[in-house]
């Protein structure tokens, strides 16, 4: 018996009768649950919760690469993976630094990430979780005044 029922029952507006009659036999009523405004808004079946630490181990990789062959790939796969890397290529002949900063560029960009130099043959390249911001513009005004000699 509904809930409506029973209150036309408690009236005495409706007799039991007639309410058996107009409710289907083998149908039983559903426990009804009392739900707040916040519960009746919310999307049934789907997670809102978003983290705010989205990374509870945020690393920062170091690497000083001698050559291009696999080591442009490593960094490239660190960056997949999420993780800051500081690319120190002052081991690395110029034309080969040339080819890692460019394909470091690449990668960073199809990640949606920044690069960024933080000194002479120092790059910092960061997924797009992390945003840099600022920067280091007098060693850059240092670098240009004096010119390496190699």
């Amino acid at each position: 018996m509904s809930v409506m029922n029973r209150f036309l029952n408690y009236l005495g507006l409706q007799e039991e009768e007639e309410a058996n009659r107009r409710e289907p036999m083998g149908i039983e009523d559903e426990p009804e649950v009392e739900t707040t405004p916040f519960e009746a808004r919310k999307p049934m079946g789907k997670n809102n919760i978003v983290s705010i630490h989205s990374q509870k181990n945020a690393r920062v990789v170091l690497t000083e690469p001698k050559t291009y062959d696999n080591e442009a790939q490593e960094i490239a796969d660190h960056l997949k993976s999420r993780r800051s890397v500081v690319v120190n290529l002052q081991r690395v002949r110029r034309d080969q630094a040339i080819r890692m900063v460019d394909f470091l560029s690449g990668t960073v960009y199809a990640l949606g990430g920044h690069i960024s130099k933080l000194g002479p043959n120092i790059f910092l390249c960061t997924p797009d979780s992390v945003e840099i911001s600022g920067s280091i513009s007098e060693l850059l005004a240092e670098e240009a005044e004096y010119p390496k000699m190699r």
